[in-house]
């Protein structure tokens, strides 16, 4: 919900379709991240085979590298933007965090 809407608020500034794209790119590409770190987890957890693990989880990582690197150089999206969606999480954490501290402040 926060990388939507982000991506509404840079469009709204930049006035450019391709800030609010950015910053869904960056939402992706955190999504990504979040899903390559929990399989390698998982992977590690299950006692499978630590070299495979640890090949998964290396591939998993080049692809995140292979991912900004078409974003950023060949679809030519603003970079300021892909952080900002990257960051979203960061900023959907502080949100809830703030809501439970008020919560906790008014009772």
């Amino acid at each position: 919900m926060s990388c939507a809407f982000m991506a509404v608020a840079a469009i709204a500034i930049a006035r450019d379709w391709r800030a609010g794209v950015a910053v869904i790119g960056g939402g992706v590409l955190i999504a990504t991240s979040l899903l390559s770190i929990r399989g390698g987890l998982d992977d590690v957890s299950a006692r499978r085979r630590t070299g495979r693990a640890l090949l998964k989880i290396a591939g998993r990582y080049a692809l995140l590298a292979f991912l900004a690197y078409v974003m950023i150089a060949r679809l030519r999206l603003p970079p300021l933007g892909l952080i900002a969606g990257a960051s979203s999480v960061v900023a959907a954490a502080g949100v809830e965090a703030l809501r439970f501290l008020w919560k906790n402040i008014r009772y």
